[in-house]
């Protein structure tokens, strides 16, 4: 859950970190479906070709500038206020754009957070806590905070704080899931042979359009699936604790929506929200925040931390 609890993590930039974080480890605090890597090999009959566009735009780009980290598509310029340069074209010397990523509408991947509305004070501390290494994020964002200003940070965040967030992942409960497979920018996408798997105890994302997610369409959301009886756990121990932590409520407020330098929770990827809690347990980070939180999840099991990142994810921003 972020920041003085939770989400902790929501960094300007952060979260999509695209290249690889070393070989795929699967432990029991570093699961392999939460902690994406890509797959080697590519199933065929997964590469765009030819001018790409979605519904309701006039905009048209290649899968290669799509994929461009230094100039991200934007489809909808006209839906949201003027943008920075760092979120338009990153910084100078690295090349990564906020707005490919978290998208200009500031609802992130699965692979990143949502930062739509996130208070802009929280969004520059994440920043700096990158930057001196308190919060690690070893495939990108540690890097990238060193190349970004703390000018450029501050505008970024004010930009992505005056953003509306909206309903952007529906929370299903399933007991079988498509199966699927990780591209090079971390996003699992369903295969395109089909076919399914048993969830068991994880939380797999994926696009409601893959065609339009892996254009970086901002009106095109995702599907988590988690397991049975996932949301009513982890209402129970979001608002009790349930003998093994303390309510979340407490800092994140009813509703789990945050107020001042406390991030909402509501509609947040539950995968993603799974790898900061995962991240707080093994001690990751050294933010204030994150000593505070490795209190607050030493107890939980891999169940509790489902329970809790489906329910959050499933109550409205």
């Amino acid at each position: 859950m972020r920041n003085s609890m939770w989400l902790l993590m929501p960094a300007l930039l952060s979260i999509i970190a695209i290249a690889a974080e070393s070989p795929q480890q699967n432990t029991e605090d570093h699961p392999a479906w939460a902690f994406l890597v890509p797959d080697a090999t590519p199933p065929a009959g997964t590469e765009a070709s030819g001018p790409i566009k979605v519904p309701g735009s006039t905009k048209s780009y290649t899968q290669k500038e799509i994929d461009d980290l230094a100039n991200p598509p934007d489809w909808f310029p006209d839906e949201h206020g003027p943008a920075p340069q760092i979120v338009r074209g990153g910084a100078s010397n690295k090349g990564f754009a906020c707005g490919s990523c978290h998208l200009f509408a500031g609802y992130g991947h699965p692979e990143s957070a949502n930062l739509a509305g996130l208070s802009a004070d929280f969004l520059v501390q994440q920043m700096a806590d990158f930057k001196s290494g308190d919060r690690i994020d070893p495939a990108r964002m540690n890097t990238i905070s060193q190349a970004t200003s703390d000018e450029d940070a501050k505008q970024a965040a004010d930009y992505f704080a005056s953003l509306k967030p909206t309903v952007w992942v529906k929370v299903t409960e399933a007991d079988t899931v498509p199966k699927s497979w990780v591209n090079a920018a971390r996003m699992r996408l369903p295969l395109p042979n089909g076919g399914t798997e048993p969830l068991g105890s994880r939380i797999i994302e994926l696009p409601q359009d893959p065609a339009l997610a892996t254009a970086r369409d901002p009106k095109s959301g995702f599907i988590a699936y988690v397991p049975p009886g996932s949301i009513a756990k982890g209402e129970m121990l979001a608002t009790t604790g349930g003998g093994k932590t303390i309510s979340c409520t407490v800092c994140h407020g009813d509703g789990l929506k945050g107020f001042g330098n406390i991030p909402e929770l509501a509609g947040q990827h539950p995968i993603y929200i799974a790898r900061q809690l995962f991240g707080f347990k093994a001690g990751t980070s050294k933010s204030a925040a994150a000593q505070q939180m490795q209190k607050v999840v030493e107890n939980l099991t891999t169940d509790d931390i489902v329970a809790l990142s489906a329910y959050a994810a499933s109550l409205a921003p």
